[in-house]
């Protein structure tokens, strides 16, 4: 029997942990810029909490890859290089595509029927032009591959990379034909979970996250002007 009392092990998450929730929040909507300072004062008064856990919570980050830190300097958002990506990709790439397999195996007739729910959604958002939204569904897809799955192993890592990715995957959805291209490659993959054909789903999953590195490089080569016509 644990020696804690009620009150301790009732607690919800420790204030640092939710301040590493929140400035997590921050960088993947774009408020605290890749490559930025990150303010500590102003993060204080932002998210009301005392230095301390602050600190705390930034170390966590700096930990997960989110920020870095140089002495006497601070704490900067990560910038992810080209370099980062090409390593990346492939690794997730073979994880994603190991996880659309264990799913396929595992998916239930109701796991079907709500996934088909989640694929309508990014069909409406892709129809729509609706970029952020779509990114949001695509990524409720893969969280719901994950879970399906049941491999706390690969959910861990894939977790960890994903992390890293979110500052860079959203520009992939702006390279030209890209949105309606990521689409077919969610309904080819789900027509293979469907079919309960695992090596197909892995394979597709596969594709579908090295075209994605594909869009991102061709961003970098050929990056969208700047001005509004």
């Amino acid at each position: 029997m644990s020696s804690l009392p009620a009150t301790a092990r009732a607690l919800p998450l420790s204030l640092h942990s939710e301040a590493a929730e929140r400035i997590r929040e921050l960088i993947f909507a774009g408020q605290l810029p890749p490559g930025g300072f990150v303010d500590e004062i102003a993060l204080c008064d932002r998210l009301a909490i005392s230095r301390t856990p602050l600190r705390e919570a930034l170390k966590v980050l700096v930990a997960e890859g989110l920020l870095r830190h140089e002495p006497r300097r601070g704490c900067f958002v990560a910038e992810v290089t080209e370099r980062d990506l090409d390593e990346i990709f492939p690794v997730i790439a073979l994880l994603e595509g190991r996880a659309a397999h264990e799913a396929t195996l595992r998916a239930s007739e109701a796991d079907l029927a709500a996934l088909e729910v989640l694929h309508e959604r990014l069909r409406e958002h892709a129809a729509a032009g609706r970029i952020s939204e779509y990114y949001a569904a695509n990524h409720a897809i893969h969280e719901a591959l994950i879970t399906l799955a049941d491999n706390r192993w690969l959910a861990q890592v894939i977790g960890d990379l994903r992390k890293i990715l979110r500052l860079a995957r959203l520009q992939q959805l702006r390279a030209p034909g890209r949105l309606q291209q990521s689409l077919a490659e969610h309904l080819e993959l789900f027509d293979a979970i469907k079919l309960r054909a695992p090596e197909v789903a892995e394979e597709a999953m596969r594709t579908h996250l090295v075209r994605q590195r594909a869009a991102l490089r061709d961003i970098a080569r050929n990056p969208p002007s700047r001005i509004t016509p």
